[in-house]
């Protein structure tokens, strides 16, 4: 599943990075790495950006960015004081 397809409060772990050049390395320095658990706290009022926890941070980024990383749906029941 794509992690733009994720909905609000749900988590996932990421399994691939996909795009390309500047949008890949872009990706991978925001700290969205491979194995990685992200939790989707909420998305802005017009569905984009999403914003996310990673790795104990917040982080905003567009849908179709979002659309580049493939993820692992895990429980919904984890929190985002987990992930911190």
């Amino acid at each position: 599943m794509l992690l733009s397809d994720m909905k609000e409060g749900e988590t996932g772990k990421i399994t691939r990075i996909g795009g390309n050049g500047a949008l890949r390395r872009r990706i991978l320095e925001m700290g969205l790495l491979k194995d990685s658990e992200v939790y989707v706290e909420k998305y802005a009022p017009l569905k984009d950006p999403i914003e996310l926890i990673v790795k104990g941070y917040h982080l905003s980024m567009r849908v179709n960015e979002a659309s580049q990383i493939t993820v692992e749906k895990m429980s919904s029941s984890v929190d985002s004081e987990t992930l911190k």
